[in-house]
């Protein structure tokens, strides 16, 4: 059998305002239908908000925000010996920011009755300060995987 091509990252530009790569990462999450110029101007209005409230930089809050949603350890599912075992595994780097990423967005989409850079900007300020939907996601993760301990010996 031959062996298959090896698949390249691709190269993704740096955001034309903050000139970070992450806040690139976060738009792309953010886009529907590939509508980017959408998706920036939601993250930037978002981030408006985020520095007028907090009288300080976005990138900041931001990264914060980030950091405090980003779990340490998730469980996966593993079969063995006929029986369903919940494994908890550490969370690596890229895994760990699209996870953030993700958790940060479907709680602002959670939120009804605002436009959506406006509960984005909630979610951020919030997560920012250990608070929130996403931060709730997060410790509820590591409870889990904290219960299930007890089987980390399964784990490879």
């Amino acid at each position: 059998m031959a062996r298959r091509k090896r698949q390249y990252k691709k190269e993704i530009k740096l955001d034309p305002k903050y000139g970070n790569i992450i806040v690139t990462k976060f738009i792309n999450n953010i886009m529907k239908k590939g509508k980017k110029g959408l998706a920036r101007k939601v993250v930037y209005r978002a981030f408006d908000l985020v520095s007028e409230k907090a009288k300080k930089d976005p990138l900041e809050v931001f990264d914060m925000a980030i950091r405090n949603v980003a779990p340490d350890l998730e469980i996966k599912g593993r079969r063995i010996g006929g029986a369903n075992y919940q494994i908890p595994y550490e969370v690596r780097g890229e895994r760990k920011n699209s996870l953030a990423f993700r958790w940060i967005i479907e709680a602002a989409k959670s939120k009804k009755g605002q436009p959506m850079y406006k509960k984005l900007a909630t979610e951020l300020w919030d997560a920012s300060k250990n608070q929130g939907v996403a931060v709730q996601k997060k410790d509820s993760s590591h409870r889990m995987a904290r219960a299930n301990k007890a089987f980390a010996h399964f784990a490879r």
